[in-house]
Formats: C-alpha cells, sequence, structure tokens
C-alpha cells in the first residue's frame, strides 16, 4: 500500500513538472506574446516603482487591486529584466502548493488534482501568464478549507479577491450558505481585509485603495467577450462602422459598430441582476431542504460563469477562473462529484478553445477571419452553457430537496422551521 501510494505522488509529480514544462516552452515560443503582460506591463509597473518611486495602487490608480502587485514584485526579485523567468518560477510553485494542498480530495476514486493538470494544460500557456493564475491558486487553497474551517476558507478567498476581484463572489457564497459559521467567515475576511488597508494606508495609499473598482466602468466591448461575438461577426461581413481597434488606455482590443455601447452598458446590470438571482436561487433551494454543502459550489459555479458570460470584458485568463468551482463541486461530496462530472468534462474543450483563441491564433482573431469566430463563438456558447447548467441545477437541487422530504413524510418547509 505504502509503495503504492508513492508510485502515485512520484506519477503525479513528474505529470505536474511535464505539464508546467509544456505550458513555461510554449509562453516562449508561441505567437502573440503570451507572457507580454508579465515582460511589458507588470515589468513597467515594477520599474516605474523601483526607479521613480510611484507605485501602481499606492501612489496612482491602477486596474488591480492592491496586494496585485505582491506577486509581480516578488517574480522580478532576481531582477527586473529576468521577471519573466521569475514570474513562471512564481507561477509553477504556487501551482504546486496548491496542488498540495488538494491532494487528498478524490472524486468518484480519482485525485481531483490530476483533473486541474488536464484543465491546465488544455488552457495552455495563458494559463500562467496571468495574475489570474495566482487568485486562483490562492483560491484553491482556501477550497481545501471549505468544509472543514470555514474561516480559513474565507480568509484565503479575501487574499484571492485583494489580487484580483472575482474571488469575492466565493466568500459571498459562504456568507450566505455556511449556517452556524457567518461569524467566522465574515471574521476571516473582515480581519485580512483590515490588514490589507492597514498596510497600505502605512504605505500611503489610502487615496487610490478602492481605485480598480472604477477602471473598468467606461471600456466597450473587449473582442473575446461572449456579448462582442454577434459584432465580431458583423465586422467580418465588413459592414460599415464594424470594427476591431486597440484602445490605448485600457490596452485591449475592442469591437465598434452599431449596438456595441448598448451592448456594453447593459452588461454590468445584467451581470448583477443574474447573480442577485443565483443567491436568491439558492436561498430559496436551501430553504426547501437543499444541503448547503451541494449548493454552494454549484452557486460558486453560478456566480463565477455570470462574471465571465456576461461580462463585457473576455480576457482569455477568465477561462482559469472556472476551474475553482469546479474543483469544488469535485470534493464536496460523492453526489456532487457525480453531478459537477459533466461540466469538469465541458470545461476541458472550453480550456482548449481558449488556447486556440489566444495566444495560438489571436492575430486572425483581430482580422475577424471566419473559421476563428466559430472557434470564438463555440467556445462562448459553452460559457453560456455552464451558466445555465449552474442555475438548473441549483433549481433541481432545490426541488429534488422538497419532493424527497415530501416522500420521507418530514414536515415540509412550510410546515416546519426555515433555518436561515
Amino acid at each position: 500500500m505504502l509503495k503504492s501510494r508513492w508510485f502515485e505522488v512520484v506519477c503525479f509529480a513528474v505529470a505536474f513538472v511535464i505539464v508546467h514544462a509544456v505550458l513555461w516552452w510554449l509562453t516562449s515560443v508561441t505567437a502573440n506574446l503570451p507572457l507580454g503582460d508579465v515582460t511589458i506591463t507588470y515589468r513597467r509597473w515594477i520599474e516605474t516603482g523601483l526607479h521613480a518611486h510611484s507605485w501602481v495602487g499606492i501612489d496612482s490608480d491602477w486596474v488591480y487591486p492592491i496586494v496585485a502587485i505582491v506577486p509581480m514584485a516578488a517574480a522580478a526579485l532576481g531582477g527586473v529584466a529576468a521577471i519573466g523567468t521569475g514570474w513562471l518560477l512564481l507561477m509553477v510553485l504556487l501551482d504546486a502548493v496548491a496542488c498540495w494542498f488538494l491532494w487528498r480530495f478524490r472524486a468518484l476514486g480519482v485525485r481531483v488534482v490530476w483533473w486541474w493538470l488536464v484543465f491546465l494544460l488544455a488552457l495552455g500557456p495563458i494559463g500562467l501568464g496571468r495574475i489570474d493564475t495566482v487568485a486562483t491558486a490562492v483560491a484553491l487553497v482556501g477550497v481545501a478549507y471549505v468544509a472543514s474551517r470555514p474561516a480559513v476558507a474565507s480568509a484565503v478567498f479575501t487574499v484571492a479577491a485583494w489580487i484580483k476581484v472575482w474571488p469575492a463572489a466565493l466568500v459571498g457564497v459562504l456568507l450566505v450558505l455556511r449556517r452556524g459559521h457567518r461569524r467566522g467567515v465574515l471574521t476571516g475576511a473582515l480581519t485580512v481585509t483590515a490588514l490589507v488597508v492597514l498596510v497600505d494606508v502605512l504605505f500611503g495609499g489610502a487615496a487610490h485603495l478602492l481605485s480598480f473598482v472604477g477602471q473598468q466602468s467606461g471600456r466597450a466591448l473587449q473582442i473575446e467577450a461572449p456579448l462582442a461575438t454577434p459584432f465580431m461577426w458583423v465586422a467580418a461581413a465588413h459592414v460599415p462602422g464594424a470594427a476591431v481597434f486597440y484602445d490605448t488606455e485600457i490596452l485591449t482590443f475592442e469591437v465598434s459598430g452599431t449596438g456595441t455601447h448598448l451592448a456594453a452598458a447593459v452588461s454590468t446590470p445584467l451581470m448583477a441582476l443574474v447573480v442577485l438571482a443565483g443567491f436568491g436561487l439558492a436561498v430559496w433551494a436551501v430553504a426547501r431542504g437543499a444541503k448547503r454543502a451541494e449548493v454552494a459550489p454549484a452557486l460558486a459555479l453560478l456566480l463565477v460563469a455570470a462574471l465571465v458570460a456576461t461580462n463585457k470584458v473576455g480576457s482569455p485568463q477568465y477561462i482559469g477562473w472556472f476551474a475553482v468551482p469546479i474543483v469544488w463541486g469535485l470534493v464536496a461530496g460523492r453526489g456532487s462529484a457525480r453531478r459537477f462530472l459533466t461540466v469538469a468534462v465541458l470545461a476541458l474543450p472550453m480550456a482548449f478553445l481558449t488556447q486556440l483563441i489566444y495566444p495560438a491564433y489571436y492575430d486572425q482573431v483581430l482580422t475577424v477571419q471566419p473559421w476563428i469566430l466559430v472557434v470564438l463563438t463555440v467556445r462562448n456558447v459553452l460559457e453560456v452553457v455552464i451558466l445555465v447548467w449552474a442555475v438548473v441545477l441549483v433549481v433541481r437541487l432545490g426541488l429534488l430537496a422538497k419532493r424527497s422530504r415530501d416522500t420521507d413524510g418530514r414536515p415540509t418547509v412550510a410546515e416546519g422551521r426555515m433555518d436561515a
């Protein structure tokens, strides 16, 4: 038995090294600069801080929460010129730490870390080449504590949220669904936030602490976003006024044309509506007797899918976010693992199609070539499918719980006490 366990550890370690070696290699040989954000943008921010003593997020507004500067600075410890190598080393280390925390979890007899490794390979070099990688790895560590120590999970999710905002949704899931642990969940989140605010204030960054909140508000539709897909096809048809352009302020490619401003304006209210509806459905399902431990990952997936599918920003690294709620669902018990098997499978082609879009053939996306627009459309449809699947799952959990309670002859919610 001991030999078998060591053999499994060795096999996974070898696979981990091979996958990350392939991803590392792809960052250097693939076209369209998959590590460009690190070697150009992150490097410029660190150089400006070191040489001009002007740090983004402290001395000026910034697009990211302030803790995001920590891994960027850490990657430059070996010299700003070598920030690319430092970044990749840091990402490999963080992925290894996440795997170590998740190693004990199995889904239907298979260790969940194997799925994540395949998912990373499918996603390609973008799985290492953005700040989102840090937030995802940190959030996966939080998943390991959801069942046993929700206060710790909340603290870890909050750390991730101060790197990239989206893990804040996971804290919201815990607050709504962890009955009896809400004080601990809230304490964990507030403690981390208080420490971040304190350090930021001590460094003189109070005026820019929340600047990331409004940094994305004025932007148009990014070309990879699901809401931009119809307009990309219009641009491919050479309709006057419809075209791909580069936003020099936001540093991203966007699409113009009739209706794009309306779609961009609708994006945020639509996202808020879907998120609020998701929380409402989860509370309803639990009130009908659904198990909180099973509803929680379903709600987490719904929220992440909503943040991606209704977003006017469609950056390829966003697909990596899906790993966290999917892993959560796979480790939340046998019943949850069975349900999440479908979406775990769907996420793999979605990730691979993302790799084709960026970085592999991004130049053809920019020139709106029809074949790559088909790839983009299918990928975006999968995002929406996963969102719908998550909504249906939450509803089904509520309906099945009610049916089970009625069949067993136990009091229904209407007859018994509703737990908040």
